[in-house]
């Protein structure tokens, strides 16, 4: 382009010259000056064209950076677009299963608390039983109460032996008389028989040689009698022994240990089925 330029310059002053064959002073002066003009504007077109041809380098690379930008950009954005998708299915999904799980939790739950509220009415109404049908016994130290969805039914020992004795009298055959009509009736209870006494040594008893042995040998008749004589299922009964380590009141004074010296009798609902739930 450079080229270009100069030649038609001088084409032009050539031109200018061939077409006068004689110049006065002032046209040759006057051509002269044209001819420097169109150096100097050849001049300033060179470095124009310097530094337009450099600001087109400039912009063709700035294009490439920007081009190969854009392209690392596409790729990011595709595989964002690749793992959003992907996390939204996977989310989805996950979410689908937990809603199935909630749901599945939520109805056993509904199903146990179902069964522990059938447990509480029945544990409520055969407490009611019980106090209707041993409300004769009551001035003789019985009591019955629920703790823990169990009907605690507590007889002193002034109620069922003599003093020292492993064989029930005949008040004791009385309540747990009255006593086992109320099981018979209700065959889905389970029955366990507790011994009870306080701390004081025991003197001169034979074959019972401390508190755990008379403990467990007044479980056990009441068992006995329980099953033999009133014919409640042997299937549905356990005696144990506590000895004196489980005591209500202070061994320190008589009141406190006649509350100590004790059968407790404790009923719970069998819950096969709540077992079954939570399994």
């Amino acid at each position: 382009m450079k080229n270009t330029f100069l030649a038609f310059a001088l084409l032009l002053l050539i031109s200018s010259v061939s077409s006068c064959v004689i110049l006065s002073p002032k046209k040759y002066k006057a051509l002269l000056g044209t001819k420097d003009s169109l150096y100097t504007a050849f001049n300033e077109g060179l470095v124009k064209i310097e530094n337009l041809e450099g600001e087109v380098s400039k912009l063709k690379k700035d294009t490439s950076m920007m081009a190969e930008e854009l392209r690392e950009l596409q790729k990011d954005y595709n595989d964002m677009d690749a793992n959003y998708k992907r996390l939204k299915n996977n989310s989805s999904s996950e979410i689908t299963k937990l809603s199935g799980d909630l749901a599945a939790r939520e109805k056993r739950l509904k199903e146990v608390e179902e069964v522990l509220r059938k447990r509480d009415e029945a544990t409520n109404a055969l407490k009611e039983k019980l106090q209707q049908a041993l409300l004769g016994f009551t001035k003789n130290g019985l009591t019955v109460e629920i703790k823990n969805g169990k009907v605690y039914v507590s007889l002193t020992d002034k109620l069922l032996f003599p003093s020292g004795s492993i064989v029930i009298d005949e008040k004791g055959k009385q309540a747990l008389a009255s006593l086992a009509n109320v099981l018979k009736q209700q065959p889905e209870i389970n029955i366990a028989v507790e011994g009870h006494t306080d701390n004081q040594k025991i003197n001169n008893l034979g074959q019972i040689k401390d508190n755990w042995d008379l403990s467990v040998l007044r479980a056990t008749s009441v068992v006995r009698y329980l099953t033999e004589n009133e014919k409640v299922q042997s299937v549905r009964m356990t005696a144990t022994g506590k000895g004196e380590f489980q005591p209500l009141g202070s061994n320190a004074s008589a009141e406190g240990r006649s509350k100590n010296r004790r059968i407790e009798i404790v009923l719970s609902p069998k819950l096969d089925e709540l077992y079954n739930l939570i399994k």
